[in-house]
């Protein structure tokens, strides 16, 4: 499977990737006069000119082909791409698509079967098509930030671009049913998605709660469940740890493994309602079970009995063995780093995960693909 992506940043990159990484030939179409993706440039740790850690994050396995598509040259050898392809992905303003030729319309002359995937800010068919468009905005705006962090604090986004890894991923299911299609009935089509509406989407059930009630959520104390208790962190004799009682019986083993099992008999936390109405009280409780043993020696007790993880930092979780065993982390060997390492892909295939390779240089196939007179 050939995929021409014209993308920059997260959303796209992001999206790709998978296809890269599962085997499809994913050719990045670059423009030169500009230094190709955004994401090369982008530090503050660099691999050397037009290459960066950040970029290379959502890399792997990719091809780079330099073209200016504002050339009719550049245009010229896209059609020829495009022509032996089966999709082309971009996330570029929403009024780009049509302008550069890369829409279902402009293509289908030259292949029928084409799939055009378009992940915009906004979308395409609207008056904020033009707009450009970010992640945290999307958080923002989506009310996503009014529900993150504590009660008394700012609005806070996710530590994060992860409307953008939702986006890019929405939109290669939608790509891949399309090319399904496709593959039937040799008819191609526009796919759609965009930051907006998939921000607005992960609003999930709390939305549906909304619209049918007019119940509007809230931020929640130590980044408790917005319903069920005890869902929440807890701090321990030397940290955190998150606790996820999502049932009567886990509430029942939880209160028994901290030695207190007389919570379960108290009126206050008898059900899910009463622990709800109680949040406070129920913290208050568990605080001071929690603060007389350490993480560890919380998670030995309930580890395996009681939904549990302690709450680390970036370095602690890489420390974790557990990441070693998952195969999570992996040498990917880079020109200018041999010694590169990156997270693995978290698809697994009859038990392994796919290999990949570093992004290829910018404009480093163009040759191989588009001949010695590409421009």
């Amino acid at each position: 499977m050939r995929v021409l992506t014209l993308e920059q940043f997260g959303a796209g990159p992001y999206g790709s990737m998978h296809l890269a990484d599962m085997g499809a030939e994913v050719i990045k179409v670059e423009n030169p006069a500009t230094g190709g993706d955004a994401g090369r440039s982008v530090g503050p740790h660099f691999l050397g000119p037009n290459d960066s850690v950040y970029f290379q994050s959502w890399g792997s396995n990719k091809k780079s082909v330099a073209l200016d598509l504002k050339t009719p040259e550049g245009r010229a050898g896209f059609r020829r791409l495009a022509a032996g392809a089966e999709a082309v992905i971009n996330n570029l303003r929403g009024d780009q698509p049509e302008k550069l030729g890369i829409d279902y319309a402009s293509l289908k002359d030259v292949n029928p079967a084409i799939v055009c995937l378009s992940i915009s800010a906004y979308g395409r068919d609207n008056e904020r098509k033009s707009w450009p468009g970010y992640d945290f905005l999307m958080q923002a705006e989506a009310g996503l930030m009014s529900m993150t962090g504590e009660p008394d604090g700012p609005p806070a986004r996710f530590g994060l671009s992860m409307i953008d890894f939702m986006t890019g991923m929405t939109g290669i299911v939608g790509l891949l049913g399309a090319v399904m299609r496709a593959r039937t009935t040799g008819q191609g089509c526009d796919v759609d998605t965009c930051l907006f509406d998939v921000a607005l989407h992960q609003l999930s059930y709390p939305a549906t709660w909304y619209l049918n009630g007019g119940a509007a959520p809230s931020r929640t104390h130590r980044s408790g469940h917005l319903s069920i208790a005890p869902v929440q962190t807890f701090r321990t004799g030397d940290g955190w740890i998150y606790v996820m009682c999502m049932t009567e019986r886990a509430w029942r083993i939880l209160a028994d493994r901290i030695d207190r099992p007389e919570l379960k008999a108290d009126p206050r936390f008898a059900d899910q309602a009463a622990r709800r109405e109680n949040r406070g009280e129920l913290e208050r409780e568990l605080d001071a079970a929690f603060g007389t043993r350490t993480t560890d020696e919380w998670l030995e007790r309930l580890t395996g009995h009681v939904p549990v993880a302690p709450v680390y930092d970036v370095a602690q979780a890489f420390a974790n063995p557990f990441v070693e065993t998952t195969g999570m982390v992996r040498s990917v060997p880079h020109p200018a780093r041999p010694d590169f390492r990156m997270l693995a892909n978290p698809l697994k295939f009859d038990g392994e995960r796919p290999q990949q390779t570093v992004c290829s240089p910018l404009g480093g196939d163009t040759r191989a693909l588009l001949g010695d007179d590409a421009k």
